[in-house]
């Protein structure tokens, strides 16, 4: 081990804001401090939504200056982690078009299609593991007609650490969301990759977590101020180094990781390639250490923020508080329904699907609010049940983490609704797994994912939300 505490910096990109997050890890320490934050969102073009990635990279620069300066010049190394799907194209290196953006509605409506031409869902999920989502990676790739012309395709966090590096890599964890690799080996599924045409020049060599990707290239260098700063290879899927913080200790523990989407799960060492768990839609994602993350994906925080953005209004806070007066039950929606994934009118959705189902909407803003975080933590607990049941576990505890976790109504809903305790953080869960990571490839600590959980139970504020009693919740649903 090093002889103390390193400085590492985390370039952590969500689907609707980013952060250079400054990390200082060692055996009893763990930090971090924000260097910049910046928002993230679709873009719409005359052909759909995209990200402009390009503008992503030139906020990573900025935060990873900001950084550098910060510890004057000693930072040990960068990482990169993001959202899951999504990727660029590439051709000699250049990227041809920014990404597409998974809510893009056109991106969905050929792929599966002409993938399940080829492969049924049920063999796919026996060769993959990964639950069915339209916007998929092997669902894009196999309905985007720039691969004609590409050379290189590179998952969002893989771009940028190219953008840093010059080094063409993929990082397993979110490899394992692409539906292209083997969810028994880890590796490459050659023959999928086969069937369904696509080139197998276009995916990079894969790597761990803690590999060291390489350093910056000298404009990069220039740039920042950091020579020969390597970045190293984390879980680049958020979600991957999410979990590697949330403080969970054994088999009893669960997670949800809440930001835009709702990610609930279980860590498991082997996957569970049932017909129960794929009907149930069910994944199985890779995660740090060769672990794998059993979950499913579920509406998050989108349906609140997407909401306040239709009514024109910024107080989420004001409205989560009157909200948790709301006396009575409220209607408690399907939140997996499709019509609530694309952005546009929540409200007025909600009040379709109300109407549909001869169920009464709710009767004001403060009212709907409360419909919305009932709903997800309704969503929640059914998933955390599912889990249970298909892993054939018993679940004692559950670790809400993400933004989400600073929603202290909803994060009381899941409890009474489960009937198991939350524990509620860290906040910054996702930064703090790739500062780990970076802090464990760089010597500053040791050991396996519980002695990293270890570490982050004894530094992070946690909050903890009991089930409150059964007449309670007979009386609230």
């Amino acid at each position: 081990m090093s002889a103390g505490p390193v400085h590492v910096a985390a370039v952590d990109l969500g689907a609707s804001s980013g952060r250079v997050m400054l990390g200082e890890v060692g055996p009893d320490r763990l930090r971090l401090t924000a260097a910049a934050r910046f928002a993230n969102g679709p873009v719409v073009g005359d052909d759909g939504l995209r990200w402009d990635v390009s503008a992503l990279h030139r906020h990573a620069l900025d935060g990873l200056r900001a950084a550098v300066a910060s510890v004057d010049g000693a930072l040990a190394s960068v990482g990169i982690d993001s959202w899951a799907v999504d990727y660029g194209v590439l051709r000699g290196g250049r990227l041809l078009a920014e990404p597409f953006h998974y809510r893009d509605e056109r991106r969905g409506e050929v792929g599966p299609r002409v993938v399940h031409e080829r492969i049924s869902q049920a063999d796919l999920y026996a060769r993959t593991g990964l639950q069915h989502l339209p916007f998929n990676t092997v669902y894009q790739l196999a309905a985007d007609e720039r691969l004609a012309e590409a050379d290189r395709v590179l998952l969002v966090p893989d771009l940028l650490a190219f953008w840093l590096t010059g080094a063409e890599v993929a990082e397993r964890t979110n490899a394992s969301t692409t539906g292209l690799l083997d969810v028994r080996t880890g590796a490459w599924d050659e023959e999928l990759i086969a069937t369904l045409g696509l080139p197998r020049g276009l995916l990079a060599d894969l790597v761990d977590p803690g590999t060291t990707i390489g350093t910056l290239l000298p404009e990069v260098e220039e740039a920042v101020g950091a020579p020969g700063l390597p970045v190293v290879a984390v879980g680049s899927h958020d979600t991957a180094s999410a979990v590697v913080g949330v403080p969970m200790m054994g088999d009893g523990s669960a997670y949800v990781s809440l930001g835009t989407w709702g990610l609930v799960g279980l860590e498991l060492d082997v996957p569970v390639l049932t017909e129960a768990a794929r009907t149930a839609n069910f994944t199985h994602e890779g995660g740090v250490d060769g672990t794998v993350r059993f979950l499913t994906n579920v509406m998050g925080t989108w349906l609140l923020s997407e909401t306040l953005r239709t009514w024109g209004r910024e107080d989420l806070g004001a409205l989560l508080a009157a909200a948790a007066d709301v006396t009575g039950p409220v209607p408690v929606f399907d939140v997996q329904d499709p019509r609530f994934v694309p952005p546009g009118d929540m409200p007025g959705r909600i009040a379709a699907w109300c109407a549909e189902h001869d169920v009464a909407a709710p009767v004001d803003d403060v009212a709907l609010v409360r419909s919305i975080v009932e709903s997800l933590a309704a969503a929640y607990a059914d998933a955390l049940a599912t889990a249970a049941t298909l892993a054939g576990r018993t679940v004692r505890q559950v670790h809400v983490v993400g933004g989400g976790s600073q929603n202290a109504l909803l994060c009381q809903a899941l409890a009474d609704r489960s009937g198991l305790p939350v524990v509620a953080g860290p906040v910054e869960a996702t930064a703090l797994g790739n500062v780990l990571v970076q802090g464990r490839a760089a010597g500053a600590v040791s050991g396996g994912l519980a002695e990293l959980r270890a570490l982050v139970a004894r530094t992070q504020v946690l909050r903890r939300h009991e089930p409150r009693g059964r007449a309670w919740q007979d009386a609230n649903r």
